[in-house]
């Protein structure tokens, strides 16, 4: 996991409440739904901690130099990273396997983001989250991304592919803020496509899984 340049408050869409059916025919879903279970598999990083994580991060570090032949690491550098690796296995954390399977898993991790629920492909969904802009004027939206946390930013990784969504409205929103979760209903469309999106800091290609030709979008109310 990449760490971020700016401060992102992590709220899944996930977790917020499933609504009932709405309307016949639309079904509710949420964002693990866009994800196949056949491309799930067992991430052994996902065990660990953040504090963990941390720590593996400065071993990792530490010793990818020396094996680079790195002849500036200092001996407080040095220090640290046995000091996190005794901590590590301490906690039963297999340090040397998890840092040899770090390029499969990264493998692993992209191709299970871009996988797409076919199943979906045409249905009527609905699904909660947070939108970003892009086409807007004043405070009415044309079209965004869909995404399932608050606060994403361009200098942050985004979501993988699967969970994030290209949405068209057949009727302009105005939107309530950034940070303001809704629900959106439409036909989803499974399907690899890129888009640029612009923000006051900069601007950055996203790749997206899903479209979506959206018939409502509304504030987001627990049911």
């Amino acid at each position: 996991m990449k760490l971020p340049h700016c401060v992102v408050t992590v709220l899944l869409a996930g977790t917020l409440c499933a609504a009932p059916a709405f309307g016949q025919g639309v079904r509710t879903i949420q964002w693990q739904d866009l994800a196949p279970k056949a491309s799930l598999f067992d991430d052994p990083f996902e065990k660990l901690s953040r504090e963990q994580l941390f720590a593996l991060a400065d071993v990792a570090g530490v010793r990818d130099r020396r094996e680079r032949g790195d002849k500036t690491i200092t001996a407080e550098e040095s220090a640290r990273e046995q000091a996190a690796a005794k901590k590590l296995a301490a906690a039963g954390v297999d340090v040397g396997g998890l840092l040899a399977q770090r390029k499969d898993i990264a493998v692993r991790r992209k191709a299970q983001g871009e996988a797409v629920n076919t199943a979906l492909n045409g249905q009527e969904v609905r699904l909660p989250g947070y939108l970003l802009p892009l086409e807007i004027t004043g405070k009415k939206v044309t079209e965004f991304l869909l995404v399932p946390w608050v606060g994403a930013c361009i200098h942050t990784p985004p979501p993988p592919p699967n969970q994030i969504v290209h949405v068209r409205l057949d009727k302009p929103y105005e939107m309530g803020g950034l940070f303001a979760p809704v629900w959106v209903t439409g036909r989803l469309a499974a399907g690899a496509v890129k888009k640029q999106l612009t923000l006051v800091d900069g601007s950055s290609d996203i790749d997206i899984g899903y479209a979506m030709r959206a018939s409502a979008v509304e504030t987001y109310k627990e049911p």
